[in-house]
């Protein structure tokens, strides 16, 4: 079996762009990854494109070997637009494989460890500014029995925050703290807004809350930021979702600067590299929670991966999304009393529809965190996606 082809395809998914990788074979099997970069679509297409030449002719199933020797074959290494043309090349070879031994991924992968595993949500809070917005919407999301929220609660804050917007951020963390109770557990994301200082300054405001982790609180090029902050936060630390090989997080575990790692496989090289870097955080028992703010193609394969690493602790999803999400894959999500149950159709158990995709091409997008607006993630009239058991438990 040979490689014939690899195709990219991005679509607007109006908070960002998502890209879709296809890798097609001369046996008629073809597989799906994906490698959005956010806002930088263009320069991951271009990326494919560059790597294609030295895929196609390849062996589908020596994906260790594949993927070894792209990265060694490109003289500038690392960063974000290389490892995430890699990373949806790989995944989408995962796939493959997945479907040519007519079994899940996670077979590949050492098989399983757990048949679910806990979630928290993310968009739960569209379109959310106040302290009572948040605690409505928080109340109504831990209602439908979700057990952990995630949010950044920070405005337009970047590298301080004024006494007025810190008020605000504790404000709102306490009362949706108030209003899901002391049973729902707290993820504070700040996007690496932060210098230090002022990271450590938050962390003692909202330790009083008990969050299970203030996620990236400083810019992430700068690890030895992130380091000192743990060292004086009593709120453990996560980060590690703009760092792009396990080289990078070696040094993230040599300086002791997280309490969990959140790499994102489409940006760090895939599932292999995603099972590497959870084999490094195991030896410093530090627990793992894939990054996944993303669409339906990463959420498939992080779950095959997450069903075979010891240290995994939470998954990321988005709760709701554009009504869009249900036409462009055949995406089947169980929901069951806070956790996510792990698909075991074979391969990632996923297709994407290509017609449906075509539909909403590729729009500039521009990032939100730093004007204030980082709660508008959905169209105002566009009617809200919920994953299966949600969607009927609210609508049916």
């Amino acid at each position: 079996m040979k490689i014939t082809d690899v195709k990219i395809y991005t679509l607007d998914a109006f908070r960002t762009n998502w890209a879709f990788v296809k890798v097609e074979t001369d046996e008629g099997l073809y597989g799906w990854g994906e490698a959005s970069l956010g806002t930088n679509e263009n320069a991951l297409e271009g990326m494919v494109a560059d790597l294609k030449r030295l895929v196609v002719g390849r062996n589908p199933l020596e994906i260790e070997k594949m993927c070894f020797e792209v990265y060694r074959d490109i003289y500038w290494k690392g960063g974000p637009v290389l490892m995430s043309a890699i990373s949806g090349i790989e995944i989408a070879l995962w796939d493959i494989a997945g479907k040519y031994f007519n079994t899940p991924t996670y077979n590949l992968l050492g098989g399983k460890m757990r048949d679910k595993v806990k979630m928290y949500a993310n968009a739960w809070f569209v379109g959310a500014r106040t302290a009572e917005e948040f605690a409505a919407k928080a109340k109504r999301t831990a209602e439908l029995g979700i057990k952990a929220l995630k949010w950044d609660p920070f405005g337009s804050s970047h590298m301080t925050i004024s006494r007025e917007q810190l008020h605000k951020s504790v404000d709102i963390i306490g009362a949706v703290r108030e209003a899901v109770g002391e049973n729902v557990d707290l993820l504070i994301e700040c996007h690496g807004r932060f210098n230090p200082t002022t990271a450590i300054e938050i962390s003692r405001d909202i330790e009083q809350f008990k969050p299970m982790f203030m996620e990236e609180p400083c810019v992430p090029d700068n690890i030895d930021s992130t380091a000192y902050v743990r060292a004086h936060s009593r709120v453990p630390i996560a980060a590690g979702e703009r760092v792009y090989t396990k080289y990078a997080f070696q040094e993230i575990f040599s300086k002791d600067a997280v309490d969990y790692a959140q790499p994102d496989v489409f940006h760090t090289g895939g599932l292999m590299e995603g099972k590497k870097i959870a084999a490094m955080a195991e030896a410093k028992h530090v627990m793992m929670s894939y990054h996944n703010p993303s669409g339906p193609v990463s959420n498939a394969a992080i779950l095959q991966l997450a069903a075979t690493v010891p240290n995994f602790c939470i998954h990321e999803i988005m709760l709701t999304d554009g009504s869009f999400r249900k036409k462009i894959t055949n995406e089947e999500v169980h929901f069951e009393d806070g956790y996510i149950l792990i698909p075991d159709k074979p391969g990632l158990g996923i297709d994407v529809n290509v017609e449906e995709v075509l539909k909403r091409p590729y729009t500039p997008r521009n990032l939100r965190h730093y004007t204030g607006t980082v709660t508008d993630i959905r169209p105002k009239d566009d009617t809200l996606y919920y994953f299966k058991e949600l969607e009927d438990k609210i609508y049916g």
